[in-house]
């Protein structure tokens, strides 16, 4: 596969010119077997991925043809059978529980399908809670909160609570969220599913824009072939295989 040349715009953020070499991620042989039944299933065949420091992926392919696996390991939910996986230069294969835990709290974000607000938390309380749990200043942390809401539209909306806001607007928050980490790699598990066809291209052109800005890497898990527009490249996965 030929890998996408990172842009860097300067802002000092995650396309630092120290990482704008490294890629974001890199999948060498990465193979993932699950054992079902007292048999074997293999989800994923040998993967081999590069994705570039601010290069946007479209994968797509249809249920069970290994997106979610390919996305857990990417993100250090699951760990790989055999091969390596290299996110932001740093060797995860081999990680202990412990470093997982450390390494998608730090490193990833994630902005699932079904959101997973917290309900009774408001959209900037939301947000607070990725550094709460860092324990990181907490002063830097209200100002990186109240940053990306106004970027994402929602900074009339920050006091309200999940339960007060639209589709989209949830959505946005946890763009939001996933952006407090600073992360090198954001992954998204189908964030049109819920949208009508305007809002989806809104969210999908917002997605593009937020990446864009910081330097930072995404892989958008789809079934929307129209998302492939707004990509950098598209990959297709089938039966646990990547296809360029």
């Amino acid at each position: 596969m030929t890998e996408t040349s990172p842009e860097n715009d300067g802002s000092g953020a995650t396309g630092t010119a120290a990482q704008a070499n490294t890629p974001a991620l890199e999948m060498e042989g990465v193979r993932k077997v699950y054992e079902v039944a007292d048999e074997e299933v293999v989800a994923l065949d040998h993967a081999e991925l590069i994705v570039g420091s601010n290069e946007i992926i479209a994968l797509v392919g249809p249920s069970g043809s290994g997106k979610t696996t390919l996305c857990s390991i990417a993100g250090g939910i699951l760990s790989p059978t055999e091969g390596k996986v290299i996110v932001g230069g740093n060797d995860i294969s081999g990680y202990s529980a412990k470093q997982l835990t450390e390494f998608r709290r730090d490193s990833v974000g994630f902005v699932f399908q079904t959101v997973n607000l917290i309900p009774f938390l408001t959209a900037r309380e939301n947000l607070l809670v990725v550094d709460e749990i860092s324990g990181r200043d907490r002063k830097r942390a209200n100002k990186r909160a109240d940053q990306l809401l106004e970027e994402l539209g929602l900074a009339d909306r920050a006091g309200n609570l999940p339960s007060q806001l639209s589709g989209g607007q949830k959505q946005r928050v946890a763009i939001g969220r996933s952006l407090m980490n600073e992360p090198s790699l954001v992954l998204f598990d189908e964030p049109t599913s819920a949208l009508d066809t305007k809002l989806g291209d809104q969210m999908v052109e917002l997605i593009r824009e937020e990446m864009k800005s910081r330097g930072t890497a995404a892989i958008i898990v789809t079934h929307d072939e129209r998302i492939t527009g707004y990509a950098d490249r598209t990959v297709h996965i089938t039966d646990g295989r990547l296809e360029a």
